[in-house]
């Protein structure tokens, strides 16, 4: 059984979605290709919203909503990832340059540390996964989910506890517990990547539909998307000790 802590790539995914032409499969190839044109996409708004911060700002609130919306739609209608897919990594894009101004103003230079990190991590994280020192077993597939599952139960929590005025410091808090919890989490994060990487390979080999490349990339740019939010958010604790 395949399984990974992105809920966009998953065994259910590709069980869902066999092709038996032979013909019009996914390709790794053709899944760099595709996530590459999101990538792009997503530059293309932040660099919108980088340059019109006030407008950007506006549009915060409503990206976030509609960006969630449209993944929902994107993982319950895979089909659809070809269209989807585009407009989550627009809509992404305005909530990323918004978020990274904000941040920026704050700490000057962070943004461009932040997005060096991200890209160094994930192609440093494909070497290694290429030339075979990482084995993506299952104990290494259930070791990354159930911490993937820890992180997000503590988000959760502390969403909810932050309604009646509470937080956990370690979390948000630059002390030595709070930069080290950052730290496991960027790890976890990056190591998610290696799954994604695996995912993809096993799509292409079981002969997956044609469709599931927009699916893997997507898929993708949500690991992406977390592993930049939260090396932004260690680079914010060390920056602020």
């Amino acid at each position: 059984m395949y399984k990974t802590s992105n809920p966009a790539l998953s065994d259910a995914a590709l069980k869902s979605a066999q092709s038996y032409d032979g013909q019009n499969v996914m390709t790794i190839q053709g899944t760099v290709n595709k996530a590459m044109m999101l990538l792009l996409l997503s530059v293309i708004t932040a660099s919108w919203a980088w340059s019109k911060p006030q407008a950007a700002v506006g549009f915060m609130m409503p990206a976030l909503i509609a960006g969630f919306i449209i993944a929902m739609v994107t993982i319950f209608k895979k089909q659809w990832a070809s269209v989807t897919a585009p407009i989550y990594a627009i809509i992404e894009g305005i909530v990323l340059g918004t978020i990274s101004i904000l941040f920026e103003a704050r700490y000057p230079g962070i943004v461009m540390q932040a997005v060096a990190l991200t890209f160094g991590t994930m192609f440093c994280l494909l070497l290694v996964y290429k030339s075979g020192l990482i084995k993506v077993t299952d104990k290494f597939r259930t070791g990354i989910v159930a911490a993937t599952g820890a992180i997000a139960l503590l988000y959760f929590i502390s969403l909810i506890i932050g309604f009646f005025h509470m937080q956990m410091p370690f979390i948000y808090g630059s002390s030595p517990l709070g930069i080290g919890f950052s730290l496991i989490v960027v790890g976890i994060a990056a190591l998610n990547l290696v799954l994604d990487f695996d995912f993809i390979e096993s799509g292409s080999k079981q002969g997956a539909p044609h469709y599931m490349e927009w699916y893997a990339a997507f898929g993708l740019m949500i690991t992406l998307i977390w592993l930049y939010m939260e090396i932004l958010r260690l680079l914010t604790k060390l920056r602020s000790r």
